[in-house]
């Protein structure tokens, strides 16, 4: 699995990303059924509310490889402030659109 990760760009001050590395490295949470090896891609953020430039970030990703896009916790349940993203569904299914169903969408890391 070739993860593009897209994270909430107004919570990239007080997080690091290092939960959802772990969570990758350890195959746990979001990725415990993953059998194969998981290789990061790269790392974006939504580029700010609303998160328009997802689409394009993630469209970049697997023109680098990625052939999994996965929207961190931080953008769809809210780690580690609390608030989940109001246009976390928007931008899953823009992503999805755009990229059919050649990719594989997690919503979640941990």
């Amino acid at each position: 699995m070739k993860v593009g990760l897209i994270r909430c760009r107004q919570t990239e001050d007080m997080c690091p990303a290092t939960t959802d590395f772990l969570v990758m490295k350890d195959k746990k949470c979001a990725f415990e059924n993953v059998q194969e090896n998981i290789e990061l891609i790269g790392v974006n953020t939504c580029g700010g509310c609303p998160g328009k430039k997802a689409v394009t970030r993630a469209v970049e990703m697997v023109k680098r490889g990625a052939d999994t896009v996965v929207l961190a916790s931080c953008i769809t349940r809210g780690n580690p402030i609390g608030f989940a993203c109001p246009h976390a569904k928007t931008i899953k299914e823009a992503i999805a659109k755009k990229l059919g169903d050649r990719i594989k969408i997690i919503d979640y890391t941990h």
